[in-house]
């Protein structure tokens, strides 16, 4: 008994730009990046309309991984900090399931550029720095869902409003340098991260030094990850292809 290993699309939705990309069943690379602005307003209307047309350029797929920049339940939109507000309620995953006629995973963006980042041992951390400022907590490799740290209080407002792209036009490279080294500080302290993953497109813009523990990823890692939220039906099809031999 033998089957054809699943070919995933990977999106990546950011409040400044629409990724995708195919990946093989190990995570790896099948297809160059495509990338598109991300429209304003970026209501569901107008961005599933640009990822439609991102698709139609992709060659056939299995199944979708979607990374979301924000809060998603079982596959339900619950927060759009960095949108538009008509996307909290939308079922993004079976509106996609029903355009695409395809299986469609979807979690949060940080969490997914997590997964192609990790190495899976004790407590890691990612911290994305975009638009807004995306975070991700792991224990062995293990995600621990819905943190949303740049939404946490913090100085006198909140880690987002320091370190996303509002705090970094306001204070300026600099100080914004100085705020992301105080908050790497807090998050350790806060979290007793062993390893800490910064990604996202303003990690160009980081001057300071970086411990060897303070690692900086690159921004396709929000792709690759995608594999990572098929990793338990992949399992059960290593299982069952085993129990055939």
């Amino acid at each position: 008994m033998t089957t054809k290993p699943p070919v995933t699309l990977a999106v990546d939705i950011g409040g400044t730009g629409l990724k995708v990309l195919c990946l093989d069943h190990k995570g790896k690379s099948l297809t160059e990046r495509l990338r598109t602005p991300t429209p304003s307003p970026a209501t569901p209307a107008r961005l599933l309309a640009a990822l439609d047309k991102l698709k139609a350029q992709m060659p056939a797929f299995d199944r979708v991984s979607v990374g979301y920049p924000g809060v998603i339940k079982r596959g339900v939109v619950l927060t759009a900090v960095n949108l538009h507000p008509k996307w909290i309620g939308y079922p993004l995953r079976a509106e996609l399931e029903k355009r695409w006629k395809k299986p469609v995973r979807v979690a949060n963006d940080a969490a997914v550029q997590g997964f192609g980042a990790i190495q899976g041992h004790g407590v890691e951390m990612i911290i994305t720095l975009g638009t807004g400022m995306g975070s991700a907590l792991f224990t062995d490799g293990r995600l621990c869902p819905g943190l949303e740290l740049g939404h946490h209080p913090w100085l006198e407002k909140t880690y987002e409003d320091y370190l996303g792209r509002r705090g970094l036009k306001k204070y300026g490279e600099k100080k914004w340098n100085k705020l992301l080294q105080k908050a790497i500080a807090q998050t350790e302290a806060t979290f007793s991260w062993d390893h800490l993953y910064l990604g996202g497109g303003n990690t160009k813009l980081v001057k300071m030094e970086t411990r060897p523990e303070v690692s900086i990823v690159s921004n396709l890692d929000g792709l690759l990850g995608g594999v990572a939220l098929w990793r338990d039906e992949d399992s059960a099809q290593v299982q069952r292809l085993a129990g055939s031999r």
